[in-house]
C-alpha cells in the first residue's frame, strides 16, 4: 500500500486527506481492521517510536496510552502489586502476572484513566490475549503494535462492532533522517530527532547527593523518553517503571510541573486504603468510577459525598478524603523520578516536585539560575543530573 485515504484532516472541514511516503514506496504499515484518522495515525506513529525506544533503552516490554498527540503514560512490563492491580482495575485478571506486556499495559491504561478515555494504544511486541482482553474492555480508538497473535486479533476486532482501529507496524521500518512538513504553505525540515537516551546520559550528576540507584536509572529513562514524544513544554514524573503524570504543551514550566505533579498525586492517592474501599454500586461502569474517583480525590465539579449525590454511584455514603489525610498520605511518598525536556528556570519547579516524592531529577541544565535549583535539590537530599540535552517536541 503506497497510500491511504483518510476521511479527513484533524477536522472534518479539512479535506482531501491522505498519507503516504514522499518518495513513493510503500507504508510501513496494514491496518486490520477499521479506518484510522489523521489524528489517529498521529498518535500511531508517534506512540509507537516511543515503545520502541523504551523496549530498546531497557529490554522490557513498554507500552504506552496516547491523547492528542501526547502520551497520558508509558510503562514497561514489571508485575503490578495488588494494591495497584486493584487501583488499575485489574485485579479481576488471573493471568496478568504471567504476561509482562500486559502488566505493562496495565500500568499504562491505569496511569491517568479520565486522560486515556478513548486512548491510542501503542505496544512495543506482538500483542498477546491477556493484553488484548485487557484492551478490550476499555473505551480505545486504535492500536499499533509489530504484530498480533491470532487469538488476539480476533478479540480486538471484535470491539467497536467490528470497527475497532487495528495497525500492525513493521518492526524494521527505519525512516528518513530528514523530516519535512508544512505550515501555511511553507515547508520545515530538519534532522530527525534520532538522539539516543540512555543510562551514559545520567552521567553527570551535580548534587551533592549522588546516588542513584538502577531504578532511578530506569525510571529516569522513561519519564525522558515520554518526554521526548510528549508536547512541549513538558515534564514527567515516573516511579516503579511508569510514567505516573505527564505535565504537556504549557507555556510555563512551572504549570507543566504542577499539572504533571497533580496527575501523579492522584496516581499514588487512587491507591489510598479509602479510595480502594470506595462502596460502588455493581452497576457503575468504568469510566463512571474514573470520573467518581477524581471527584473524591480532587473535589471537582461535584461533591460525590454529598447528600444527593452519593446515592447515584455508592451504595452507601463514603466518608470524605480530608485535606489532612491526603497531605499524610503523599508525604510518606518518596523515590519518584522527575524529568524535564529543557531547563528549570526557577527552583520553584523543585519545591513542588517534593509536595510529590520526587528524589530523582533529570534537566538539561543550562539556566543562568542552575545553582539555585541545585541548592534547592540539595536542601531535600535529591539526586539531580544534568542532561545536556533538550528534547523539545511539536
Amino acid at each position: 500500500m503506497k497510500e491511504f485515504e483518510l476521511k479527513y484532516g484533524c477536522n472534518p472541514n479539512q479535506k482531501p486527506a491522505k498519507i503516504f511516503m514522499q518518495d513513493g514506496s510503500e507504508l510501513p504499515i496494514e491496518i486490520l481492521c477499521g479506518r484510522p484518522g489523521y489524528i489517529n495515525f498521529l498518535d500511531a506513529f508517534n506512540s509507537w517510536q516511543l515503545v520502541k525506544e523504551l523496549k530498546e533503552a531497557l529490554g522490557l516490554p513498554a507500552v504506552t496510552s496516547f491523547k492528542h498527540v501526547s502520551p497520558t503514560s508509558a510503562a514497561v512490563g514489571i508485575p503490578l502489586s495488588d494494591k495497584l492491580k486493584k487501583a488499575c482495575f485489574v485485579d479481576d485478571i488471573e493471568d496478568l502476572d504471567k504476561s509482562p506486556l500486559a502488566c505493562a499495559y496495565a500500568r499504562a491504561r491505569g496511569t491517568d484513566r479520565m486522560c486515556s478515555f478513548g486512548d491510542w494504544v501503542a505496544l512495543s511486541d506482538v500483542c498477546d490475549v491477556t493484553t488484548a482482553k485487557l484492551i478490550k474492555r476499555e473505551v480505545s480508538d486504535g492500536i499499533i503494535a509489530p504484530g498480533y497473535e491470532p487469538e488476539a486479533l480476533e478479540i480486538l476486532k471484535s470491539k467497536r462492532k467490528g470497527n475497532y482501529n487495528i495497525v500492525k507496524i513493521d518492526p524494521n521500518y527505519v525512516p528518513a533522517e530528514i523530516e519535512r512538513k508544512q505550515v501555511y504553505g511553507i515547508t520545515f525540515e530538519q534532522g530527525r530527532n534520532n538522539f539516543e537516551i540512555n543510562k551514559e546520559l545520567l552521567s553527570e550528576i551535580v548534587t551533592a547527593n549522588k546516588d542513584m540507584p538502577e531504578s532511578a536509572v530506569r525510571d529516569l529513562i522513561i519519564a525522558l523518553i515520554t518526554l521526548k514524544y510528549t508536547q512541549s513544554n513538558s515534564v514527567c514524573y515516573a516511579v516503579d517503571g511508569q510514567a505516573i503524570g505527564v505535565g504537556a504543551g504549557q507555556q510555563s514550566r512551572i504549570h507543566c510541573t504542577r499539572l504533571a505533579g497533580t496527575k501523579a498525586d492522584t496516581w499514588f492517592l487512587r491507591q489510598h486504603e479509602k479510595v480502594l474501599a470506595l462502596p460502588f454500586k455493581p452497576e457503575l461502569g468504568r469510566p463512571d468510577r474514573d470520573n467518581v474517583i477524581d471527584g473524591y480525590i480532587n473535589r471537582n465539579e461535584e461533591d460525590v459525598c454529598a447528600d444527593g449525590i452519593w446515592q447515584n454511584y455508592f451504595t452507601e455514603q463514603p466518608e470524605p478524603l480530608t485535606d489532612a489525610e491526603i497531605r499524610a498520605y503523599l508525604d510518606g511518598i518518596d523515590g519518584v523520578a522527575l524529568g524535564s525536556d529543557a531547563f528549570f528556570p526557577f527552583s520553584d519547579n523543585i519545591e513542588r516536585a517534593k509536595r510529590s516524592g520526587v528524589k530523582y531529577i533529570a534537566e538539561p541544565g543550562g539556566s543562568i539560575r542552575d545553582d539555585l535549583v541545585i541548592d534547592c535539590a540539595n536542601k531535600y537530599g535529591m539526586v539531580m543530573a544534568f542532561t545536556k540535552m533538550r528534547l523539545f517536541h511539536h
